[in-house]
């Protein structure tokens, strides 16, 4: 057990060096067949996979299936360092540990629909469910003692619709390879899920709340029919199958917000893989993104990939083009590490704030959360962590974003209702504070950039 969560700690933290195998076993191989018989080994990134997360992909580079090479973005220039005033947390909250010999690092995060309830997966295998407006811990949803107490890689609630009766209903994704329905209000299991040989790394539901889907070690996409639990459709590569699935593990799923038939899926071989349950192939691929979290996230015909690598680690692709639309810079911070941040999650605001659009990421390195403009690209704030981020959600109603910290907690920010008065705070305390010339003088004030940074 200890083996499988020091894995999931190691791969989350980027505690491993850039090509060394974080589990501890070979690589990744369908002819391995000893790796098919326990769910602990995983594999070591490939010589390419080595030299995309080292040194950056070539931007906007896109599959002989959807996209034209010649047409990549360039690489941005190195940027120069910026001041960011740090984002207001609204409250922090501590997941304790409960077994004696287990630590509760938080792996991801998901809100209600409603926004009056977060729910944190932890290393420990349990489930917080903390009070939205007060941070207090209000359930905690643990299996049976029977179960490997292993990590909780990824939650989503169900989508309020017209079939589903039942409210507060959290689909919940283990590295044991089990995917379970919780009742979170009565603390009861409804069902459970069991992949054989696999982890489940990934999860998803459809707009519609009538099918889900599930990624993880084994290359594999399945989706669920919500009424019956039973697994539909299985999308992967292999002999017989008319298109290549992956070849590397699955990190990222996501539906599209207004298709139930149309998911996306992506992970550590370097390509986004479009899927068409009617037909049960690939529309088209999209080579590049390096996904090791819960990194992938659209917005009408945009789609968001945040990579666990230095350089490039945020794209916003046109999925009508199939290509690169943008790059977001993440520049340095003027007083914060100079280790670059390689990103684990990324997410679209769910609605606009003051007008906008926002999209938040975070990572390990320089152990950060940021939120940018989605149309200007600028950076609006950051929140500095003592370890990694390793995953996000914004609130339905787009005032809040929750974050999973490495340290063992849960915090909630708040979303500034126009990210230029951050710094335009920040600017009038500099400039009351800075040297200035006598009224009427051309000469520019001079600015503390140390000012402009509140952590």
């Amino acid at each position: 057990m200890a083996g499988h969560v020091a894995a999931m700690r190691a791969l989350r933290a980027g505690q491993h060096p850039l090509g060394f195998d974080p589990f501890g076993e070979h690589d990744d191989s369908r002819s391995e067949a000893s790796d098919d018989h326990d769910v602990e080994p995983a594999g070591e990134l490939n010589s390419d996979d080595e030299k995309l997360a080292s040194s950056g992909v070539k931007a906007g580079a896109a599959s002989s299936i959807g996209g034209d090479p010649a047409k990549a973005v360039s690489p941005p220039a190195a940027a120069k360092a910026e001041a960011l005033k740090a984002l207001n947390t609204l409250w922090t909250s501590a997941c304790t540990a409960i077994y004696e010999d287990e630590d509760a690092e938080v792996f991801c995060v998901r809100w209600s629909p409603d926004d009056t309830l977060l729910a944190a997966g932890c290393g420990d295998g349990a489930v917080r469910i903390f009070n939205a407006d007060s941070g207090k811990l209000t359930y905690v949803l643990e299996r049976d003692a029977a179960m490997a107490r292993l990590p909780t890689t990824c939650l989503r609630f169900r989508p309020p619709t017209e079939v589903s009766k039942t409210k507060n209903v959290l689909l919940v994704g283990n590295a044991d390879g089990t995917v379970q329905h919780w009742h979170i209000t009565s603390r009861k299991c409804m069902h459970t899920i069991t992949e054989e040989n696999n982890q489940v790394y990934a999860i998803d539901y459809g707009c519609d709340g009538r099918q889900f889907a599930s990624g993880g070690k084994d290359y594999t996409v399945r989706v669920y029919d919500e009424a019956t639990k039973t697994c539909v459709v299985s999308l992967c590569g292999g002999f017989g199958k008319e298109h290549a699935g992956h070849s590397n593990r699955i990190f990222a799923l996501k539906f599209s917000p207004s298709d139930a038939q149309i998911l996306l899926s992506a992970g550590w071989d370097n390509t986004v893989l479009v899927w068409d349950l009617r037909t049960e192939t690939t529309l088209y691929s999209l080579y590049g993104p390096h996904i090791c979290g819960d990194a992938l996230d659209l917005l009408g015909d945009r789609l968001l990939t945040g990579s666990w690598r230095p350089q490039q680690q945020l794209e916003v692709w046109d999925l009508r083009a199939k290509e690169v639309e943008h790059h977001i810079a993440w520049k340095p911070s003027a007083t914060g590490p100079t280790d670059p941040c390689q990103v684990y999650a990324a997410q679209f605001s769910k609605c606009e704030v003051a007008g906008r659009r926002l999209i938040a990421a975070g990572g390990s390195g320089a152990n950060e959360l940021r939120l940018f403009d989605a149309e200007t690209r600028g950076a609006i704030g950051r929140l500095a962590l003592p370890r990694g981020v390793y995953g996000l959600d914004f609130s339905h109603g787009g005032t809040m974003l929750a974050v999973a910290g490495g340290d063992s907690a849960v915090r909630v920010l708040a979303v500034p209702p126009h990210g230029g008065e951050l710094r335009a705070d920040a600017e009038a305390k500099a400039k009351a504070a800075a040297p200035h010339k006598a009224r009427g003088t051309d000469e520019a004030v001079e600015l503390d950039a140390s000012a402009l940074e509140v952590d």
